[in-house]
């Protein structure tokens, strides 16, 4: 074998040896950190949510404007906001690899919003990657239902 070759070799296989392996990816795993992902936002818990979403996340929220993680977290613990516990409809979770996945479903919110009482209805989808030791959301898409579905 020429030098070359050995050393491109040498090279792609250390290429492949330094890819870290994520964490499980049976579905089980995947849906308990969606879980606690949901969890975080319901709970308002700030640190939780700064910890599970990416400093890069791409959040489109329902009006089709593209905002940032600093937004996504200040619209699930505004001071005097609170929210009743929800039921996921129609969720389905779509592993993307080993390190990435994404999680869909339905869901109507309600609660108290600026001291009234709101319902709205969603689908959501929240993509997850395995970045430094741990799941975390990068891309979050809201679109709005009509309430009465």
């Amino acid at each position: 074998m020429t030098p070359v070759l050995v050393n491109g070799i040498a090279l792609v296989a250390g290429l492949f040896a330094a890819v870290p392996a994520a964490q499980t990816t049976a579905p089980r795993q995947l849906l308990a950190a969606a879980d606690r992902f949901d969890r975080a936002q319901l709970s308002k818990d700030a640190a939780a949510l700064d910890h599970m979403v990416s400093d890069d996340l791409v959040f489109i929220e329902a009006s089709g404007t593209r905002s940032n993680k600093q937004t996504f977290i200040a619209g699930w613990t505004a001071p005097g906001d609170s929210f009743d516990p929800v039921t996921l409809v129609d969720r389905r979770l779509v592993p993307l690899g080993r390190e990435a996945f994404l999680v869909t479903a339905e869901a109507r919110l309600t609660g108290i919003s600026d001291g009234k009482r709101f319902v709205s209805a969603i689908r959501f989808t929240d993509i997850f990657r395995w970045i430094d030791g741990r799941w975390q959301a990068v891309h979050i898409q809201v679109t709005r239902l009509p309430t009465g579905k």
